[in-house]
């Protein structure tokens, strides 16, 4: 889950191998889509949300994205959020935390953050936050075979 066009889908579809529109305009997923992920013998469903400001909706999309983590309780909620944009994007986070879902943060386009010259210490985030954080440039694939291990070793306890 995360905010508008922040590399969910893409996510999405290195995860499960499923094909879910791309695009880089916001509002491209409005309906929630379901695949699965087989890895190290390890099968889980993997949810693509539409995007999401705050877990207070105003939208439809917000709502239908609010209402499946109350009703589905995710074993792990992977909150995508755009790495130039941290300090927006970290409202959801904390409203995550705060609902008490399990979260992992992953800071997508950080190819595009280094461009800007920005750069994260990892541990303070992980350390202020109590999360595991992920650095990832979702388009180009990095950061996400590391994401798929978290996630596996977190919802199987392995």
């Amino acid at each position: 889950m995360g905010s508008p066009n922040v590399g969910k889908s893409v996510i999405f579809n290195y995860l499960t191998g499923g094909r879910v529109q791309v695009a880089n305009y916001p509002g491209t997923t409005v309906e929630v889509a379901r695949g699965k992920m087989i890895w190290a013998g390890v099968s889980l469903e993997i949810v693509d949300t539409p995007g999401i400001y705050s877990l207070l909706p105003i939208t439809a999309e917000e709502q239908v994205t609010r209402r499946l983590l109350w009703t589905e309780k995710p074993a792990l909620t992977v909150h995508v959020v755009d790495a130039k944009n941290l300090e927006r994007m970290l409202p959801l986070s904390f409203q995550i935390l705060e609902a008490g879902l399990p979260m992992l943060l992953t800071l997508n386009m950080m190819d595009e953050a280094r461009r800007l010259g920005l750069s994260f210490n990892v541990s303070a985030l992980e350390r202020a936050l109590g999360v595991e954080v992920i650095l990832a440039a979702s388009i180009r694939g990095e950061g996400l075979p590391e994401l798929r291990e978290r996630v596996i070793k977190y919802v199987a306890g392995l």
